[in-house]
């Protein structure tokens, strides 16, 4: 298992800030899972400033997409999806439990449960404190990462 910094997750992903949401991935075993982490959701308040005034969370939406570049590292670190894309194909089963706010530390972890040619099934969730988040199945095809994000 490998921890991997923000540089390294840029080496894998195309993804920068200010739509990059992971501060780190703890750990990391390439083709079947990979936990991350965001340190405290108060540094991504300047994206969601209007959900809501007064009491802000974190958008369920982001959250997802903080999930799927976690099994993004998981599914395109090595092999050959290294260097390519994954595209998001589809959302199941999704449930929020309880909403990410500043403050709060969230655990990310994605497992690979399914990996057939180019298309594959991630089982994701998302807590804090132990307390569950978020959970569901992101559904993503791995596609040729296109010339202009030098491919």
């Amino acid at each position: 298992m490998s921890t991997l910094d923000q540089d390294a997750i840029q080496a894998i992903l195309p993804h920068r800030k200010p739509f990059l949401f992971l501060d780190r991935i703890e750990e990391v075993e390439y083709g079947q899972r990979a936990v991350g982490v965001i340190d405290d959701v108060a540094d991504y308040t300047d994206r969601f400033q209007g959900h809501f005034p007064g009491y802000p969370i974190m958008p369920g939406a982001l959250l997802v997409e903080a999930l799927a570049e976690v099994g993004g590292v998981a599914a395109l670190g090595q092999g050959a999806h290294q260097g390519k894309l994954a595209f998001l194909a589809g959302l199941d089963s999704w449930r929020f439990r309880n909403p990410a706010r500043p403050g709060m530390a969230v655990r990310l972890e994605a497992e690979l449960v399914r990996m057939r040619g180019r298309f594959g099934i991630g089982r994701c969730k998302a807590t804090s404190d132990g307390e569950l988040l978020a959970e569901g199945e992101i559904r993503f095809v791995i596609v040729d990462r296109p010339a202009e994000l030098g491919g």
